[in-house]
Formats: structure tokens, C-alpha cells, sequence
């Protein structure tokens, strides 16, 4: 029996309702001191960053774990790495059930596919460097996880629900020591090299006068952006948000039905099953969408009920719950042996990440190099709202097609990225073979994404 005055009915409550409170705290601190709001660090790695200070503080006053306390439940931390775990379909969900903006021409294809393979090809590009800082961090150092350093594109170029999902599958499958905080510091370290990079980088464009000053008028928001006129009223009996939110549940619900069987089907993978909840969610959202335009088409339903701009406002709060979660979860005393090797991982994925995107930026995107390499350069080191935070420094209107581009890459990149994850699962048991296959991999990705300087073009 559940008595309502226990800890134990108020926990995940109070675990959740700290989280929102620290981002309002961030947003807060991001509008006093110019300073915070000039770094373009996102307010949800701010926020993360805050409960990290208040943790410490915490447990130095009282030598407890802060989220482990009665008043979270006693297991706070479990929580916020399952919120950070959930959240991450979640917002993938939403995502997916944007209706469709715009027609799609010959040209369009070109540079979203082009966007697609760029993307995975800097997941290698971070895969093989990071695996190859390990690798050598793990001949100097006594018992250190040589395969840890496949997790810096699961950190920088997924964010932290893949971090934390890779994380936990190397700590509870293959013995890595605090696995689940080593990927979520590599996570907010992204956070980190997307401000930095992002900012060297805009100054630079200031410098050259490129950069025009943003109409204060251009993040209103207009009516028609709220709401279609084929869709459905925003208040009938049941309220258009509500209808957004059971489309989501109603995925994941198919997507956990669909882990569930593989995983019995498959034992042995479960926790790799598991891993893909984001993926499976994808496809379950898809099959929906599919559902949904088909009894459209026949006219069994007679009106959109999916509204871009509110599955927008879902995907966002998702996401923004997922990192400030990852981020509060992280034990900074578990890794204490780890931070020199953390921090070389960190730099060298600036670094790698920035040069090749803007590389690629210059030589294919060159209409809108600038807006392109932005978009990519945040994305592939944070999120995708990390990606637009920095694009709207430079095109606030969203006139270039940059901001589309990342959107629709996500099937190409599912498609290409897909064995980036298998060999993750290979790369603890037989390290240098998986580095030689992620560097064959990436050789492979730049052919077909640099194909047309290759080959040359059809005349």
C-alpha cells in the first residue's frame, strides 16, 4: 500500500521538477550576465551544470549522493538516466511526425543525402580518432577500457541518450568501471566544444563583417506557422496537444513491442536491443505517419491531426530534459583516473570535427557554406538545437536550406550510421580490428560523398 506522504510517491516527482526548476534557473542567469547568453552554451548543459555544483556542494557539506537521497526516492540517479534514456526516443518521435514542409527537388535530394553521409562520416572520423587515444591510453594506463573512445561519437555526434545507452551496455556487459559517467562527461564535453568552436567561429565572421544584426521581430511567430488550415482545431474534445502526445506514446508503445520480441528472439543482445530504443521508435513513428496518410488518402480521417509546430514544442522539451538529466547524473568522483584521457578525447574532437565540416561545408555546400558548416559543426558536437542555436546567429530567417538539411538527414544517416552501432559492440572484444574497419568505413563514406569531385559530374 502506497501511502501518499511517503518519499516514495513524491521521488520521480521531485527529481523532474529540480530538473525543469534548474533550466528556468539557467534561463534566468543566461538573461542577467551577457556573458552566459554570448557563450551560446544551450540552457538545458547550463542547468545540468548548476545541479552538478549543488551535488557537489551537497555531498561535500553531507558525504551523500544528493539524487540518492529519501526525498528523490533514495535512487534519483536510476531516475535521471532512465529519464535521460526515455527522452531520447521521445524527442526522435516527435521529430519524425513533423508533417513535411516544402517540395523536394533534384537539388534538394542531392544535399540532404549529401548532409546524411557527412553526418556519418564524422561519426567515424570521432570513432577513429577517439578509438585510437584509448587504445594508447590503455597500454600506459592499468586496467583502462581500451574501446572507451568509441564513445566520442556517440557523445559529440549523438548526444548524451547514446552516450548514457553505450555507456551502460560497456559497464554492465563488458566491465567498464563508472561507463555510464564516462559517456555522459564525453557528452556535456561536446556540449562544451559546440560553444567554443561556435563562438571562435562567429567572432571570426563578426571580424569580416559578415555577419548582419538580427531583426528583433525575426523569431515571432506567426499564426499560419501555429496551424495549418487543413488541420484540426486546436480545442475540440480532446486538445490538439493531448492528441500529439498519445501519437508519441502510441510509437513508443509499438517500439517497446518490437524490442520486447527481438529481445527474446535474441537474447543474447538484449541490452544492444535495448540500446536502439531511439532507432525502433523511429520506424514505429514512420509506420504511423504511413498509417495516417493512408486513411487520409482514403478519406477515413478528413483532416491533419499532426501540427508541426507543436510537435516541435514536444521534441524540444524532450530533448532539453535529456541533457540537463544526463548531465546531473554525472559522477564527477568516479572519474577522477579518467579526466586527462576525457579531456584529450574532448580537444581532439573539437578540433576533428570542425576542420572536416568545414572543409566539407566549402567544397559541397558552397551557396551557403557558412550557415551549413554551423548547422553541422553544433549538431555533430551537441544536439540538433545546439545546431540551430548557432545557425540563427548567421540566418535567423532560415533562408538558406540548412536548417532543412538537418532535419531530413536523419534517413540517410540511420541508414549509413546503422553499422557504427554494431560495431560498437565489437570494438571491446576485438579493439584493433574494429579500428581498421571504422577507418576502411570512413575512406568508404568520403568516396561517396566527395563522388562527384571523383568522378566528375554527367554532362
Amino acid at each position: 500500500m502506497i501511502n501518499f506522504w511517503d518519499f516514495s510517491a513524491w521521488g520521480g516527482f521531485n527529481v523532474i521538477a529540480v530538473l525543469l526548476v534548474s533550466l528556468l534557473a539557467a534561463s534566468m542567469l543566461k538573461r542577467a550576465f551577457p556573458v552566459l547568453k554570448a557563450s551560446l552554451i544551450p540552457t538545458s548543459v547550463l542547468g545540468g551544470g548548476i545541479l552538478i555544483v549543488v551535488a557537489g556542494i551537497y555531498k561535500l557539506v553531507t558525504g551523500d549522493i544528493m539524487f540518492d537521497t529519501a526525498f528523490f526516492g533514495s535512487n534519483g540517479t536510476a531516475t535521471l538516466e532512465l529519464l535521460t534514456y526515455h527522452c531520447l526516443a521521445l524527442g526522435f518521435i516527435a521529430s519524425t511526425f513533423k508533417p513535411a514542409q516544402g517540395k523536394m527537388t533534384k537539388q534538394r535530394t542531392i544535399e540532404i543525402f549529401n548532409t546524411g553521409v557527412t553526418t556519418v562520416a564524422t561519426y567515424l572520423l570521432q570513432a577513429v580518432f577517439g578509438m585510437a587515444i584509448t587504445m594508447v591510453a590503455a597500454l600506459v594506463m592499468e586496467d583502462f577500457f581500451a574501446a572507451a573512445g568509441i564513445l566520442l561519437p556517440f557523445g559529440y555526434g549523438q548526444g548524451t541518450g547514446q552516450a548514457l545507452n553505450y555507456g551502460g551496455i560497456f559497464e554492465a556487459d563488458h566491465g567498464f568501471v563508472d561507463g555510464k559517467s564516462f559517456g555522459l562527461t564525453i557528452a556535456a564535453l561536446g556540449f562544451l566544444s559546440a560553444s567554443i568552436g561556435g563562438v571562435i567561429h562567429l567572432n571570426i565572421l563578426r571580424h569580416q563583417g559578415r555577419i548582419k544584426p538580427q531583426d528583433p521581430q525575426a523569431n515571432v511567430i506567426l499564426a499560419e506557422q501555429i496551424q495549418a488550415q487543413d488541420e484540426s482545431p486546436m480545442q475540440e474534445s480532446m486538445d490538439k496537444m493531448t492528441t500529439q502526445i498519445a501519437l508519441i506514446a502510441l510509437s513508443y508503445l509499438i517500439a517497446y513491442l518490437m524490442m520486447f520480441t527481438l529481445g527474446n528472439l535474441l537474447p543474447g543482445m538484449k541490452s544492444v536491443i535495448y540500446g536502439f530504443n531511439f532507432l525502433l521508435g523511429v520506424l514505429a513513428a514512420t509506420l504511423v505517419k504511413g498509417v495516417m496518410n493512408w486513411m487520409r488518402k482514403k478519406r477515413i480521417i478528413r483532416r491533419e491531426h499532426r501540427n508541426y509546430f507543436l510537435m516541435t514544442r514536444a521534441s524540444n522539451f524532450f530533448f532539453d530534459l535529456m541533457v540537463v538529466a544526463g548531465i546531473a547524473a554525472i559522477r564527477l568522483s568516479a572519474l577522477e583516473r579518467y579526466w586527462g584521457v576525457m579531456l584529450i578525447l574532448g580537444v581532439v574532437g573539437l578540433v576533428i570535427t570542425y576542420i572536416y565540416n568545414y572543409i566539407v561545408a566549402k567544397t559541397l555546400f558552397p551557396e551557403y557554406t557558412e550557415e551549413q558548416f554551423l548547422t553541422m559543426y553544433g549538431m555533430l558536437t551537441g544536439t540538433a538545437s545546439t545546431g540551430v542555436i548557432l545557425l540563427r546567429e548567421i540566418d535567423g530567417d532560415f533562408k538558406t536550406s540548412a536548417a532543412d538539411n538537418m532535419v531530413y538527414q536523419n534517413f540517410p544517416a540511420i541508414v549509413f550510421g546503422f553499422p557504427l552501432m554494431l560495431l560498437a559492440t565489437l570494438a571491446p572484444v576485438k579493439p584493433v580490428l574494429t579500428l581498421i574497419i571504422l577507418f576502411l568505413f570512413f575512406i568508404v563514406m568520403n568516396v561517396i560523398l566527395f563522388r562527384s569531385r571523383i568522378f566528375g559530374r554527367k554532362k
